[in-house]
């Protein structure tokens, strides 16, 4: 599969002068409830009334969507409001009923992704159709498995493709739900410029107080849409209440992002700019996490340490990181100067860490 502007074609038809926006709540409830949404968001930035039909839950017993009959809903509020409808699909079956139903944009969720098998069984039934389909990236981080997704539908004649980054599962605690590991978005993007990215803040953040900063991030780093949870009612949702937001604040939200727009050579080159400064702060921040973790693990060995009356500094091991790290350095283009400066700040860090340990 290779970048080609028509990938982009479906998104550019819109004629939209804002990032796209998907809004509506995790999971279809009742008939009332997808339907007062849908009118409250009808004459907003929203084009895409998304609702989950089928919902794959972690573990059994969790509410796990209303089923086929939620797409009776879907089919009600494109014929009363004129908003398009979008729904998840994770087997062949739900392909068939989403498009007898005529649901306009599909997406395969993070579950899914991570499973050849099941992207294929879709791919195989939308084969040739002309509806968008969206393919979330894996509960993992790997770009590989993300883009495998892509090519298999790619290769079964399905052209209106994008994709929609809604963070990362990891063991560690994080304010956030899903990790956003933003530098894979990134790098799929760099690979697949024409490919439309959109950005599914509410499961990066589990909790609705930091929606809005992870939406700029995306917009900043010229994300093409989000995809927003919304609900009339979000502290009562059946499903991921605490990240979803009403209507009201969605339509506020909208208006309060900075949205950069391209009028001539220099605002692109502004655009293009900030973008890349964009991308720096996410990779400081990087950064700063793993000397984090780094000077959490110092501490561990500075407590053993302590225990064993061992002193803190241990000059052969020093030698030898050193010395690794210079010639990694060298391969990543990092002068030994550099690299030199860096590690004996880090390390010298890491000493005084264990000094409070041991002097505790």
């Amino acid at each position: 599969m290779e970048n080609k502007s028509q990938m982009r074609e479906w998104l550019n038809d819109f004629g939209l002068s804002h990032p796209l926006v998907i809004g509506g709540p995790c999971s279809a409830e009742t008939e009332e409830q997808v339907l007062k949404i849908a009118h409250q968001l009808k004459d907003s930035d929203v084009t895409v009334l998304r609702a989950g039909i089928w919902k794959p839950r972690t573990r059994p017993g969790m509410f796990e969507g209303v089923g086929a009959i939620g797409l009776k809903w879907l089919d009600k509020v494109k014929k009363e409001t004129g908003l398009l409808t979008a729904t998840e699909v994770a087997n062949a079956s739900h392909v068939k009923l989403a498009l007898e139903y005529d649901i306009d944009v599909l997406w395969i969720g993070a579950r899914s992704t991570v499973s050849p098998f099941i992207v294929q069984e879709i791919a195989d039934a939308l084969k040739d159709t002309d509806k968008i389909v969206l393919v979330k990236n894996p509960v993992n981080p790997d770009l590989s498995l993300w883009l495998g997704g892509l090519e298999r539908l790619y290769s079964s004649n399905i052209k209106k493709l994008g994709v929609i980054h809604r963070g990362f599962s990891t063991y560690e605690k994080s304010k956030y739900r899903n990790n956003p590991e933003w530098q894979l978005p990134i790098e799929l993007q760099n690979r697949f410029p024409d490919i439309p990215l959109i950005c599914d803040p509410s499961h990066i953040a589990g909790r609705r107080d930091i929606l809005q900063d992870i939406s700029q991030t995306a917009l900043d780093l010229n994300f093409d849409g989000l995809m927003i949870e919304t609900h009339i009612d979000p502290d009562n949702a059946w499903s991921d209440a605490a990240q979803q937001i009403t209507p009201e604040v969605l339509v506020q939200m909208m208006e309060d992002l900075k949205i950069r727009t391209l009028t001539n050579d220099e605002a692109d080159y502004k655009n293009q700019l900030n973008t890349l400064r964009t991308q720096i702060d996410v990779i400081d921040h990087g950064i700063l996490e793993t000397l984090g973790k780094r000077m959490n693990v110092a501490i561990s060995i500075g407590e053993l340490k302590k225990k064993k009356n061992v002193a803190v500094l241990q000059t052969k091991r020093w030698n030898e990181i050193l010395g690794n790290m210079i010639l990694e350095g060298e391969k990543k283009g990092l002068s030994e100067e550099f690299v030199l400066k860096m590690f004996k700040a880090i390390h010298q860090e890491s000493i005084n860490n264990q000094e409070k340990v041991i002097n505790s």
